[in-house]
């Protein structure tokens, strides 16, 4: 069996920050992703977002696994008063979700197969 990143199984938590209560809240959770151009299309093009992705990988003994990463989305269009309530969120909740994978997407169409692929695989 291949190791590779199963789309089908990716599992999705878009949190956002809550501006009025000043803390970090769940958007929407999403369990069954079709590709990554739904994933892409479910993430707003004009604010901040901070994405758990979970996904099935297929390990050639026969194992599977479920690895998580975070991704902070920033779009450069972005209010900078709302950029910044993100920026300031940012190292406490890596801190607190305990995750090692970690990255940052400015434009969302970098998030393609390819990227997928060549950061989570």
């Amino acid at each position: 069996m291949a190791m590779g990143i199963e789309i089908s199984s990716l599992g999705v938590d878009f949190l956002k920050v809550d501006p009025t209560k000043q803390c970090v809240i769940i958007e929407d959770e999403l369990s069954d992703i079709a590709d990554v151009d739904e994933l892409r299309e479910s993430i707003p093009a004009t604010q901040p977002r901070f994405v758990l992705l979970s996904w099935r990988i297929n390990h050639s003994d026969g194992r599977v696994s479920y690895p998580m990463a975070f991704i902070y989305t920033t779009p450069r269009d972005c209010v900078p008063k709302l950029q910044m309530m993100y920026s300031g969120s940012y190292n406490h909740l890596i801190a607190e979700c305990g995750l090692t994978k970690v990255f940052q997407i400015r434009e969302l169409e970098e998030l393609d197969e390819e990227w997928i692929n060549s950061h989570l695989a």
